[in-house]
């Protein structure tokens, strides 16, 4: 019984960490930390491309280390 709450934790934790990361990278790679009032559709704009500049550079580095370069 231990063992399996345990297991279900973890799995909510590897879960949790893989979708907070890209707004990790948003917040302190873009610095983008506060949402300014200009409209929502502006707000939604810039989010939507920030989310994939965090995807794409993500996936540059998995990319460089599936090569056996490391991306730093």
């Amino acid at each position: 019984m231990k063992t399996l709450l345990l297991e279900i934790e973890k799995a909510k934790a590897s879960i949790h960490a893989k979708v907070e990361h890209p707004f990790h990278v948003i917040k302190n790679l873009f610095g983008y930390r506060k949402v300014r009032y200009k409209g929502l559709a502006k707000n939604q704009a810039q989010l939507f491309s920030l989310l994939a500049l965090a995807n794409l550079m993500l996936a540059g580095r998995c990319q460089g280390y599936a090569d056996g370069v490391s991306v730093s």
